[in-house]
């Protein structure tokens, strides 16, 4: 289950990453690339959210929703 959008952990996020669903498999890497790039600049609104504890910090890791592709594609 995603959580919540958390400053605290937000502040220790050292690395990002993004899961992308089956249905965006022949979406080209430089497409996905600039909507990777638009989510993970505002991961509070991102539909689903994931903070994973490393041991230098937190990896967000963000699962790309038809939501997320319509929020940033108007942006």
């Amino acid at each position: 289950m995603a959580n919540a959008f958390d400053p605290y952990r937000e502040a220790l996020v050292m690395e990002h990453q993004t899961i992308w669903p089956d249905e965006f498999e022949d979406w080209s890497a430089a497409e996905k690339a600039k909507v990777e790039e638009r989510i993970h600049a505002s991961p509070s609104e991102a539909s689903e959210l994931d903070y994973v504890r490393q041991h230098t910090g937190f990896a967000r890791v963000i699962t790309v929703t038809p939501g997320d592709i319509e929020r940033v594609s108007v942006a």
